[in-house]
């Protein structure tokens, strides 16, 4: 029977986070993380009430920030990477009302007034423990992303088997029999995309 394994199991690309692939200058790194991570800060930009021009206006913002802060970014310090990343587009928001509305508005600084309409449980240190609808959508489609990206990344019958364990929950056995694989080849196999899917998304915790 053949073992899943990945196309490139030594390869540099996929040996390291993406984090730590933009740090050390892959140079499909960079574009990876704002192909994966550019839809979410546009979102939180059109739910704090930004119109799309405006908010595409302070994903570019957070990404340039992005590029200077990455070196010090600290996983253990901080947790995943998308949690500081909404420190970066929460910080850039409030700076984009201060220009937009140098009033006070509503009894209080606009800019905390318009992220306040963002509930600060939104943002947990666990994202998916208490998360609102909009923001499971919105991690569901982070890793649906993620999931693209890396499925070039190993050989058909291993992500089909990771596919049919984790999205499809089919049990080890019936993937087994459907792939002609052994029951240890299924586990290896999921647990290898998985490994690979963590470091695509710099998940620490």
């Amino acid at each position: 029977m053949m073992n899943p394994s990945p196309k490139h199991p030594s390869s540099f690309s996929t040996s390291l986070s993406l984090v730590d692939r933009v740090r050390a200058n892959d140079s499909t790194a960079w574009q990876r993380l704002v192909d994966l991570y550019g839809p979410l800060v546009f979102g939180w930009g059109c739910r704090a009430r930004l119109t799309h021009e405006d908010a595409a206006d302070v994903m570019q913002e957070v990404f340039l920030s992005v590029s200077k802060a990455i070196l010090r970014f600290d996983p253990v310090a901080e947790g995943r990477f998308r949690g500081w990343l909404w420190t970066i587009t929460r910080n850039k928001l409030r700076d984009h009302y201060r220009r937009k509305t140098p009033m006070e508005a509503r009894g209080g600084d606009t800019a905390n007034y318009q992220l306040g309409q963002l509930p600060a449980e939104e943002f947990p240190e666990r994202w998916e423990d208490g998360a609102s609808a909009a923001t499971r959508h919105e991690v569901q489609a982070l890793y649906h992303r993620a999931m693209m990206l890396v499925q070039s990344d190993f050989e058909p019958q291993t992500w089909q088997a990771f596919w049919l364990a984790v999205v499809e929950e089919k049990s080890t056995q019936e993937i087994a029999d459907l792939l002609g694989l052994t029951a240890n080849g299924v586990r290896q196999a999921k647990s290898r995309v998985l490994r690979r899917l963590r470091a695509e998304l710099s998940d620490t915790r």
